[in-house]
């Protein structure tokens, strides 16, 4: 098989190592992960392996932009300090010549296996034109990886009939029953997005099981990046479907992210759900991925940006795209809470706290910063509306708020007023405990993300304020409390 030069594992590398001295620092994430230089989206490849975890992604390290994908690496301890590795693939094959896409990874007899989409161009409109495959690659020490040359494992031939022939992406694998189970997104090329079930004894030979999922036309027109797996007594089917109709004040972002609760018949390769949900109500939240860690916790990330939206970071700083802060998942019922990992509480300095707080109008604080974590409980009193407003500045020009109206029962993300970048609102609701709402509130540099109630709701954005806008304010219309507020740097490793 020919070998194409143009992109190779040693170019990537030496490329980063010799631009990395041009970042531009102002909106780089002090606990986020980035790519070390160019350009990052979606994650792959999350596994606790070996006591680290490894989180590859979406990755074309030569510009800010996207382009023919590369698959960056970092590893962890603990999910906050993390570790550039070398890139781990390089688009060098025949079947992978235009984008090593999307995928998951698996340990197998003492390596470290990557199984990833192999994307190819095969005409003028880069669009419209091309297909996809499936392969893999093997890693002994876990950091270099060398593709199989019996590559690609799933051809355009096991495609089955209905189903679209060049969206054919993103697999995701699950060991269950003593079988690989590998689930791929896809479309039935009628404006329907599906899920797909191949199974395999040993990762290198697979077969078509079944249809696993599709949408009924409310869903999005095309389904990316799928994960399958298990939760309490439920089997979860987390996807992102793509141009996806909004639902009232939800599914208002050009692709969506989704989880589904339901029951997996392994025999059948059937997926029944009982209810589904956003993952993250915010703005910025895409391609999410999970993993199951040593201490059995679920653990999920995503990519928090979105395509086709502003990212100022492009225009000479280097670099884009970032990953959200790791979330814990838990089934309670018919939903799923996720909480952030409680790793992020190592890197807390500075601690301030307020307690029964009188609110009526605007307050700002004594404290303030770029990078910190807020835990916050409301009590409403009788306040129409009552919240924050953070990285505000001293004219009163930028400030990103978060919102609590009281009768609708909604909570509000607005960053129209943010900094550069774009402007916006997303809503979900959020029932009052007792009268109370309880928010946790993480803000790094350019992003925050908000953790409402007991985690039944996740808002992500990522905002661009200037330097100088790091105040906190509260404020309330009509008389409300704080009863509780504690914040905390949280600081750069």
């Amino acid at each position: 098989m020919t070998i194409l030069k143009t992109y190779t594992l040693e170019r990537a590398n030496e490329f980063i190592r010799d631009s990395k001295h041009l970042l531009k620092d102002d909106y780089r994430l002090n606990y986020h992960l980035m790519a070390e230089f160019g350009w990052m989206n979606d994650p792959n490849g999350f596994i606790h392996y070996n006591g680290e975890y490894h989180l590859f992604y979406q990755h074309y390290p030569y510009k800010p932009v996207w382009g023919p994908m590369h698959w960056g690496h970092a590893v962890s301890r603990d999910l906050v300090n993390w570790k550039y590795h070398p890139v781990a693939l390089a688009p060098d094959q025949e079947y992978d010549k235009d984008g090593c896409f999307s995928g998951s990874a698996v340990a197998k007899d003492g390596q470290l296996v990557l199984l990833y989409t192999g994307h190819v161009v095969t005409g003028p409109n880069p669009d419209q034109d091309y297909e996809q495959v499936q392969a893999i690659a093997f890693s002994k020490d876990g950091v270099n990886f060398h593709k199989y040359e019996g590559n690609p494992i799933i051809g355009l031939d096991q495609i089955p009939e209905g189903v679209s022939r060049k969206d054919f992406r993103d697999p995701k694998v699950m060991e269950y029953n003593n079988q690989y189970y590998m689930v791929l997104g896809s479309n039935d090329a009628q404006g329907n997005g599906l899920v797909l079930l191949y199974r395999s004894d040993d990762l290198l030979s697979w077969s078509f099981v079944n249809i696993l999922a599709k949408s009924d036309g409310t869903f999005g027109d095309n389904w990316e990046c799928p994960d399958l797996f298990l939760l309490g007594d439920k089997a979860i089917l987390m996807m992102s479907p793509q141009r996806m109709p909004a639902q009232g004040e939800q599914y208002n972002n050009l692709h969506s992210n989704m989880y589904m609760v339901g029951e997996f018949d392994s025999e059948a390769g059937t997926f029944t759900f009982e209810r589904y949900a956003q993952v993250d109500h915010g703005f910025d939240f895409y391609a999410p991925q999970s993993t199951l860690d040593d201490q059995g916790r679920r653990i999920v990330i995503g990519w928090m940006d979105m395509w086709e939206e502003d990212m100022p970071t492009q225009q000479g700083h280097h670099w884009a795209g970032a990953m959200s802060l790791p979330r814990v998942a838990v089934l309670d019922g018919d939903r799923i809470l996720f909480s952030p990992v409680e790793e992020i509480e190592s890197r807390r300095s500075n601690a301030y706290e307020l307690t029964n707080v009188k609110l009526s109008g605007e307050q700002q604080l004594t404290v303030d910063g770029d990078s910190y974590e807020l835990q916050v409980e409301f009590e409403a009193g009788n306040a129409l509306e009552f919240g924050l407003k953070l990285r505000t500045d001293e004219t009163g020009q930028e400030e990103t708020v978060i919102a609590y109206h009281k009768e609708e029962g909604m909570l509000l993300l607005d960053r129209e007023r943010a900094g550069i970048g774009p402007g916006g609102q997303r809503k979900a609701a959020v029932p009052l405990k007792d009268g109370k709402l309880s928010l946790r509130i993480f803000v790094d540099k350019s992003s925050v993300e908000v953790f409402a109630g007991e985690g039944e709701v996740v808002m992500t954005a990522r905002i661009y304020p200037g330097a100088d806008s790091r105040g906190i304010k509260l404020f309330s219309t009509g008389e409300s409390q704080v009863t509780m507020l504690r914040k905390w740097d949280i600081s750069q490793a």
